[in-house]
């Protein structure tokens, strides 16, 4: 297998000047160059061919000794220069000075039918920003970055993508739920693909530090590449990169929210500069409706990262980028402009999203009432999120409120608590959206067509990721496969695995990687 490289990142930036692998504070410098430890004993688990042709692999390329050699780090690319970005963040609302890539090595980049994609292994070993960790990765968080990447490019929800993911044939040690009981676990890599993996991050620390020329280089670098529409050293050009990364943040954070998706750990050195979702920690999908939310155990007194946050979480996340790229602009009022026009765009944009989610096409002044005493009362009794939503497009203009609420009862977790007080409220509900209905010009197989188009009928619930990971311990890479599989039509019925539409096991309420992660991985 010849893999053809044309890298900018590690060309066109700054190298870090110490070539010796050692963890150390990194200035002047966007990257360090870093050879990927060798494993012991690695072999494939699964490899998505979808994201293997678009890279421009063959069948042939993905059986190859090589394939597995160079995506778990034991070959290194004729001719590359594999590297770590260093880049700073705010982590849970607090500056954590230099962070960068602690696990991740990047590979190099290529281009395939005009489409630049970085290539990228996470798990790969230690780099100079490992701090006090190892640089490695387990089988329980690969499956589910893997699995959760593809899952969401499906969706619809802008992403970095995962090639492949493979055992290590090594034991890593971790603390899963960091109460003081670490235990091995089988190492894993997972290779993960993305136009570029840019962070907020890796503009702060330059700021941070006021090494504004090497700030200057990396945003007239980002700009050439991946927003070339604007131009380079250019004042106004900096307002409208910044005005361009608001809006494919704000683009990604509806996205989450139409499909339930929690990340659990939005700190600035987990958004990308392109607005994909990045860095699959201790996310997870609501099952039970709850703004309150969060699957981050680290975060679950405060609750920073709950669902019902995520947009504020986005535009405090831009106030800090806003801050970083100030020195090369020097004026705050357009900037400004452009957090105030977020607020805006946000509820204009939620509005029409949640208004899709229920089939609600025409524009009306009382559907925002309607919308938010939806989301208050779904909040009543434990319901799930993605069968209401799925199961509310059956229901007709002509139907009655009860035959409404039976249409949706499946999604109540507690169907017994659906009397008196919350039962009347349901009632008072579906009266005002059946009357609501009954406006839209659309028939009511047109509707449901359009509001099954953005609710999907399957997303990677938190046990079934579970379930996967279990099975994998034991050497049993089936679940892996079915879930790609079935993820890769979220929106479609695939009635042969219809038992995958439930809601949440009760045996899942509670247990450790269906409920609640930690960042440990």
């Amino acid at each position: 297998m010849n893999i053809i490289l044309n890298d900018t990142f590690n060309n066109e930036l700054r190298q870090d000047p110490t070539l010796e692998n050692t963890r150390r504070q990194v200035f002047e410098s966007c990257f360090s160059l870093v050879t990927p430890k060798k494993t012991a004993n690695p072999k494939l688990i699964h490899v998505s061919k979808e994201m293997a042709l678009t890279l421009g692999f063959t069948e042939m390329d993905i059986k190859s000794n090589s394939f597995l050699s160079i995506f778990t780090g034991n070959e290194i690319i004729k001719n590359s220069k594999p590297y770590a970005m260093c880049y700073g963040g705010h982590q849970f609302g607090h500056w954590a000075g230099q962070l960068g890539d602690g696990r991740a090595i990047n590979l190099g980049e290529l281009v395939h039918q005009q489409k630049r994609w970085a290539m990228q292994l996470k798990g790969a070993g230690e780099t100079p920003y490992s701090r006090t960790a190892d640089g490695l990765a387990v089988l329980r968080s690969s499956i589910r970055e893997y699995l959760c990447s593809e899952a969401m490019y499906h969706l619809g929800v802008p992403t970095t993508r995962a090639l492949s993911i493979a055992l290590s044939g090594d034991q890593v040690l971790r603390d899963v739920l960091y109460n003081g009981n670490p235990a091995y676990e089988k190492g894993a890599i997972v290779s993960r693909i993305a136009p570029s993996f840019i962070r907020f991050g890796n503009f702060e620390i330059f700021s941070s530090r006021q090494d504004y020329t090497t700030l200057k280089t990396l945003v007239n670098y980002t700009i050439r590449h991946f927003f070339k529409d604007l131009k380079e050293d250019d004042k106004t050009s900096y307002i409208n990169f910044f005005k361009q990364v608001a809006d494919r943040t704000l683009t990604m954070l509806i996205h989450w929210q139409r499909v339930g998706f929690v990340h659990g750990v939005m700190n600035t050195d987990n958004m990308s500069i392109l607005g994909l979702t990045i860095d699959y920690g201790p996310y997870g999908w609501l099952e039970g409706y709850d703004d309150g939310w969060t699957p981050n155990t680290t975060d679950n007194q405060h609750k920073r990262y709950r669902y019902g946050n995520q947009a504020n979480i986005g535009l405090w996340n831009l106030y800090q980028l806003a801050n970083a790229l100030y020195p090369l602009i020097e004026e705050a009022e357009p900037l400004e402009a452009i957090l105030e026009n977020y607020k805006n765009e946000y509820s204009i944009r939620y509005l029409k999203m949640m208004k899709s989610k229920v089939g609600l096409f025409l524009n009306e002044k009382s559907d925002n009432e309607l919308l938010n005493r939806l989301e208050e009362i779904l909040q009543l009794t434990e319901t799930d999120m993605t069968i209401f939503f799925r199961k509310l497009s059956s229901i007709n203009k002509t139907d009655t409120n009860e035959v409404a609420i039976s249409t949706i009862k499946d999604a109540f977790y507690q169907f017994d608590e659906f009397e008196g007080a919350i039962l009347d409220q349901w009632m008072d509900w579906f009266s005002a959206y059946l009357i609501r209905l009954q406006k839209e010009v659309l028939t009511d197989e047109e509707r449901k067509e359009k509001m099954n188009a953005v609710n999907p009928k399957y997303v990677l619930r938190n046990y079934m990721a579970q379930l996967a990971i279990d099975k994998a311990d034991a050497e049993d890479y089936s679940l892996v496969e079915e879930f790609y599989t079935l993820l890769k039509n979220p929106y479609s019925e695939q009635l042969e695995h219809e038992k995958w539409f439930a809601k949440r096991p009760e045996w899942a309420r509670h247990k450790v990687g269906c409920s609640m992660l930690s960042c440990s991985s």
